[in-house]
C-alpha cells in the first residue's frame, strides 16, 4: 500500500531566482505539515542537469531571468518525465495560465495565495502517481495481449504440426498394413475354389478397400498432398470436393491460373481459412451459392469466400465461447494477416488479407516448425462463427 502522501518525504525542484520568495514556499509548504526537501535552481543549464534526477514535483515561478515557467514545462515535457508542474507567479495572466495547463502543468497560483500551494501540490503528486500506475497497467495489459497472442499462435503451429505426425503415422502404420492386407486376400481369392471362401474374400476386400479409402481421406483431411501443387490447386480442388459432398454451388475466380508465388506458411493460412469458411457454409448457412476469389494486388494476398445464406446473428461473434473467429484472427497474425468478417440478410462475406512483403515477419518460420507437415484438409473445429 502506498505511504499517503502528506506523511512521506517529498524531494520537490523548485525554479526561482529570489531566495526570499523561496524560503516563503518552503515555511509555507512545512507549516502545512510537509515533510519536503525543496532544492532551488534558477538557470536553463540546472534545470537541464536536475532533470536527470529522481523528484516528485516541480514548483515553478512564471518570470525568471532570460526565460519564463513554461519553458521550464517544455524541458520536462521533452525529459518524457510524468512529474507534477505547478506554476507560481506574482502576476500570470488568465490567457497565460489557461495555455499553461493545456500544456500540460498541473496548476497555477499566485503568490499572495500561498496557501493553497501545500494542497495543490499533494493533490498534482497524487493525480501524477495515479497516471503513472495506469499508464503501467496499460503497458502489462498490452504486454499480456502480446503473450496470450504468442500463445495461440504456438498453440496453431502444434496443432498443424500434430495432423502432420498423425497423417504421417496413418500412411506409414495403417495405409501400409491395410495394403498388404488387401495383397494378401487377392491372393487368397486368385487361389481359392471354395465359393463360401470367395464370398467371404470379397467382403473382406470391400472391407479392407472401404478401410483404405478412409485412411486416405483422413491423411487427406490433415495434410493433403494437392497442397503441394500450390494454393491454387489446392483451393481449386477443395472447392470441387466441396460441391460434390454438399451440392453447394461453388465459383472459384483467382487473379492467376498458374500458382501465386508465395512466402512460406501463407498457403497454409489461406487454405485453412478458406476450409473454416466453407465448413461453416455447410453446417450453419443455409447457402445454395458460395464465391471464392484468389487474387494478388499491390503485394497484398486477398481471400474472398462469401455466401447467399441466412447471415450471422446480431451479436453471435461477441459470444463467450465464439472460438472460432478468433481462431482465424489468430490464425492470419501468424503471417502478419487479418481477418475480416461482414454479415446482411444475403450472407456472409470473410476476407483474409496477407501483406507479402513483410520484414517483420518470419513466415519460413511456420514452416519450418510444421516440421515439413504441410498440414492442411478439412477442419475438425466444430464451429467458427454462430449463426441462428
Amino acid at each position: 500500500m502506498p505511504i499517503p502522501t502528506a506523511e512521506r518525504h517529498l524531494r520537490v525542484l523548485h525554479i526561482e531566482d529570489s531566495e526570499l520568495d523561496h524560503q516563503l514556499i518552503m515555511a509555507q509548504l512545512r507549516r502545512a505539515g510537509l515533510n519536503i526537501q525543496l532544492e532551488r535552481i534558477d538557470t536553463l543549464a540546472e534545470v537541464s542537469r536536475a532533470l536527470t534526477e529522481p523528484w516528485d514535483a516541480l514548483i515553478s515561478d512564471y518570470n525568471l531571468p532570460g526565460f519564463s515557467g513554461l519553458v521550464v514545462l517544455d524541458m520536462l515535457k521533452a525529459s518524457k518525465q510524468l512529474l507534477p508542474f505547478i506554476l507560481v507567479s506574482g502576476e500570470i495572466g488568465e490567457d497565460t495560465a489557461v495555455a499553461a495547463m493545456r500544456t500540460g502543468a498541473s496548476d497555477y497560483l499566485l503568490k499572495k495565495d500561498l496557501a493553497r500551494l501545500a494542497p495543490a501540490l499533494l493533490h498534482a503528486i497524487e493525480a501524477s502517481e495515479s497516471e503513472r500506475a495506469r499508464i503501467e497497467a496499460d503497458r502489462e495489459l498490452i504486454k499480456s495481449k502480446q503473450r496470450l497472442h504468442e500463445l495461440a499462435g504456438h498453440l496453431q503451429t502444434s496443432v498443424e504440426m500434430e495432423r502432420a505426425a498423425i497423417a504421417r503415422e496413418i500412411h506409414d502404420d495403417v495405409g501400409g498394413s491395410l495394403t498388404a492386407l488387401k495383397f494378401d486376400l487377392a491372393w487368397i481369392q486368385r487361389h481359392a475354389k471354395d465359393a463360401g471362401v470367395l464370398q467371404r474374400v470379397e467382403s473382406a476386400l470391400e472391407t479392407v478397400t472401404g478401410a483404405i479409402e478412409a485412411s486416405q481421406r483422413i491423411m487427406q483431411n490433415l495434410r493433403p498432398a494437392i497442397l503441394e501443387q500450390g494454393l491454387v490447386a489446392a483451393v481449386q480442388w477443395m472447392a470441387a470436393r466441396f460441391e460434390r459432398r454438399t451440392g453447394i454451388v461453388v465459383t472459384l475466380r483467382c487473379s492467376s491460373e498458374n500458382d501465386m508465388q508465395l512466402p512460406a506458411g501463407v498457403p497454409l493460412v489461406a487454405y485453412r481459412t478458406a476450409q473454416e469458411a466453407l465448413t461453416n457454409v455447410s453446417k450453419h448457412a443455409n447457402a445454395s451459392r458460395v464465391d471464392i476469389d484468389l487474387s494478388v494486388d499491390s503485394g497484398v494476398l486477398t481471400l474472398e469466400v462469401s455466401d447467399n445464406g441466412v447471415g450471422i446473428a446480431p451479436g453471435a461473434l461477441a459470444k463467450a465461447r465464439s472460438f472460432g473467429i478468433r481462431g482465424l484472427h489468430e490464425r492470419a497474425a501468424t503471417v502478419g494477416g487479418w481477418v475480416d468478417l461482414s454479415s446482411n440478410n444475403k450472407g456472409v462475406s470473410l476476407i483474409l488479407s496477407v501483406p507479402l512483403q513483410m520484414e517483420s515477419v518470419d513466415f519460413a518460420g511456420v514452416d519450418e516448425q510444421l516440421a515439413s507437415g504441410r498440414a492442411a484438409g478439412e477442419s475438425t473445429e466444430s464451429t467458427v462463427w454462430a449463426r441462428p
